[in-house]
């Protein structure tokens, strides 16, 4: 199984992915985690941030779980996801997907704007930041859509959010 977390820059996936991660390793250890930013890290600055560098980065990301999935490992995903052809991809190619849709306003996600990418978009220091010079498509068929921000929108609570509407996880 995949659970693919989408979301914009300060959305929450990294928060709540980890913390669903090790919620998921206490009930069947054979899960991993995968965050669009670390992998970047792991594959080096080869591609750009643009709309085709990001294209081709969301190839490999989508292609590495699929390879985890069919060795019967379940990952949790933490990516942006701005592609719609490949959720649809995963959807046709995992053995189970899960996609969840972390919703947050503009307004918010520049207040938090933990990387301060937003900011320097908007002074123009900055350049392919999704949400602000790359749109943001809403992803068309998310199994949840979860709003991570209000009284409502803590991490522990879009995590049981999300666990009670998974399906079983294989162990």
């Amino acid at each position: 199984m995949v659970i693919w977390l989408i979301g914009m820059s300060g959305a929450g996936k990294t928060t709540v992915g980890t913390r669903l991660v090790t919620r998921l390793k206490a009930e069947s250890p054979n899960v991993v985690y995968l965050d669009g930013d670390l992998l970047r890290d792991v594959w080096g600055e080869s591609l750009g941030h643009d709309v085709q560098g990001r294209e081709a980065n969301a190839g490999r990301v989508s292609r590495l779980c699929a390879m985890l999935d069919r060795q019967g490992i379940n990952v949790v995903a933490a990516v942006l996801s701005i592609f719609p052809e490949w959720q649809e991809w995963n959807r046709e190619t995992f053995s189970e997907y899960f996609e969840v849709f972390l919703d947050v306003p503009m307004s918010v996600l520049e207040e938090r704007d933990t990387k301060g990418l937003y900011q320097a978009a908007r002074n123009g220091r900055m350049r392919d930041v999704v949400g602000v010079d790359i749109p943001f498509p809403r992803p068309p068929k998310p199994d949840l859509v979860l709003q991570s921000w209000g009284p409502d929108g803590t991490p522990d609570a879009l995590v049981d959010r999300v666990l009670a509407a998974l399906p079983a996880v294989r162990s």
